[in-house]
C-alpha cells in the first residue's frame, strides 16, 4: 500500500488541531494591555503545545518518508497517534484557562506521554513492515530521545501534585529534546 493518503490524512488531522487550539485564544473583551496581559496563561499553554505538534508532524513526516510502504495494522497505529494529538486542544485549553492547575497539568502530561507511546507503536509498525535492516530501523535504532521522553512524562505526571513547576519545566525540557533536529533519518535516507 502507497503511504500517499496516510501522508495527507496525518498532515490534515494535525492542521485542524493547529486550527482548533489557536480558536481557543479568544480576543479580550477590553482594549488594554492588563486585559491582553491575562491571557498569558492560556497563550503559554498554546505555544507549547504548538511547538510539540510541530515536533510531531516533523517528525511523523520524517519517518513516514523513510517508510517504504505501509499497511493496516500501521494505518491503525497511525489512527491511534492522531487520536491521543486530537487530545491536544482540550488538555491545552483546560491547562491555560486554569493556569496550570495540577489536575489539567497532570492531564497534560498524560495525554502527551499517551502521543509519545503511540509515536512509538507507530515507528514499530513501521520498522516492523520495512523489515529489522531498513534505513528506518537503523536510524531509530535505540530511540534514547523517545524513551528519555517516556521516561520524562512520567515524572511529570505525578509532580504535578508536588509543584506545577516541576512539571513545567519537564514539558519544556521534553520539547527542547526534540526541538533540535534530529538528524538520524535525514543521514540515513541520504546513504
Amino acid at each position: 500500500m502507497g503511504k500517499g493518503r496516510l501522508e495527507a490524512f496525518s498532515d490534515g488531522v494535525i492542521a485542524i488541531i493547529i486550527t482548533i487550539m489557536v480558536l481557543e485564544l479568544r480576543p479580550p473583551e477590553e482594549t488594554t494591555w492588563a486585559a491582553l496581559g491575562e491571557l498569558e496563561w492560556k497563550f503559554l499553554t498554546y505555544a507549547l503545545s504548538f511547538v510539540f505538534l510541530g515536533i510531531y508532524w516533523n517528525n511523523h513526516h520524517h519517518m513516514l518518508h523513510a517508510a517504504g510502504r505501509i499497511n493496516g495494522v500501521i494505518l491503525w497505529g497511525n489512527l491511534h497517534l492522531l487520536f491521543w494529538l486530537s487530545l491536544v486542544p482540550f488538555v491545552t485549553a483546560w491547562m491555560g484557562e486554569h493556569h496550570f492547575a495540577a489536575i489539567p497539568t497532570s492531564a497534560y502530561g498524560f495525554v502527551m506521554l499517551m502521543a509519545a507511546v503511540a509515536y512509538g507503536i507507530l515507528a514499530r509498525l513501521l520498522i516492523a513492515e520495512a523489515g529489522p535492516d531498513s534505513k528506518l530501523a537503523r536510524a531509530v535504532g535505540a530511540d534514547r530521545k523517545g524513551n528519555l521522553s517516556l521516561l520524562l512524562y512520567t515524572i511529570a505526571i505525578p509532580a504535578a501534585f508536588i509543584h506545577v513547576g516541576i512539571s513545567q519545566a519537564v514539558f519544556v525540557t521534553v520539547a527542547l529534546i526534540w526541538l533540535i533536529p534530529d538528524p538520524r533519518i535525514e543521514k540515513i535516507i541520504g546513504e
